[in-house]
């Protein structure tokens, strides 16, 4: 599985964006999607999953409310529609996919098999 993610940029606090990530393969729907981020000196953190068949998501605490993941099987892609935005949310966002993840997701970095390149979010104040 291939991704690019997409859709960074740079922002005012309170704006929106919306990153798309799209991946290649036919079996796009037996994988769990996450979005992760790192920002400057910090370790990558989970943001956000969604499910590959099901549709369960989970989410950081520091995004609830405010983020919102989705993906269309269809086009084989997945999206994280972000609002409120913050300076603090200021990073390099990454999609991730896991193959074990058609029902259920996880929050761990490890346990994705296949990553984006990344695009990065800024966030001014």
């Amino acid at each position: 599985v291939q991704l690019q993610a997409s859709g960074g940029g740079l922002v005012q606090a309170g704006g929106s964006l919306r990153l798309s990530c799209a991946a290649s393969g036919r079996t796009f729907s037996r994988y769990a999607l996450g979005w992760f981020r790192q920002a400057p000196g910090a370790e990558r953190v989970f943001v956000a999953a969604i499910s590959g068949n099901t549709g369960r998501t989970s989410y950081a605490d520091s995004v609830k409310g405010r983020f919102t993941i989705s993906r269309d099987n269809a086009k084989n892609t997945v999206y994280l529609q972000m609002n409120s935005l913050k300076p603090e949310d200021t990073a390099v966002y990454y999609c991730a996919a896991d193959s074990n993840g058609m029902v259920v997701v996880t929050t761990i970095p490890s346990l994705y098999d296949y990553w984006g390149q990344g695009t990065l979010v800024t966030v001014s104040s």
